[in-house]
């Protein structure tokens, strides 16, 4: 038996292949998928999804995190960027260190931007206060 695996980003399908087995991570660590499996929803950690075709071969993909289904022995994998590679250690090394990186540099932004939103909350809170009775205009 073998199951139909589709990784695809915002701008392009990386990955449609058939597979005999499926490994992948999410917030609970890693775990696989056989032909068969029940339907199946989860949130992927940035990680390499490996995955073996009824020759035998094994491929990798690094993802930046992302959504699995599993549907009708479909396996749909929907991230915002994948590299493709024949390498594990490479991937691991090189893609996940600048997912990461990318990862951090993300937070770092969206934290210096709420601070900016919250800025202009109070100085727009503190123009909207009234005025004590007897202060000027």
């Amino acid at each position: 038996m073998t199951m139909t695996l589709r990784i695809v980003t915002p701008l392009s399908i990386v990955v449609n292949a058939t597979a005999t087995s499926l490994r992948a991570t999410d917030a609970s660590g890693s775990f696989g998928i056989l032909p068969g499996h029940a339907d199946f929803l989860t949130r992927l950690a940035l990680s390499v999804v490996t995955w073996t075709t009824p020759d035998g071969a094994a491929y990798f993909c690094a993802v930046r995190g992302g959504a699995l289904t599993v549907q009708r022995g479909q396996i749909d994998i929907a991230t915002r960027e994948a590299v493709k590679g024949d390498d594990l250690k490479a991937l691991d090394r090189e893609v996940l260190a600048r997912f990461r990186a990318d990862l951090d540099e993300e937070r770092v932004e969206h934290v210096e931007t709420t601070r900016l939103q919250l800025n202009v909350m109070r100085q727009m809170l503190a123009r909207l206060q009234p005025k004590p009775r007897g202060a000027g205009l």
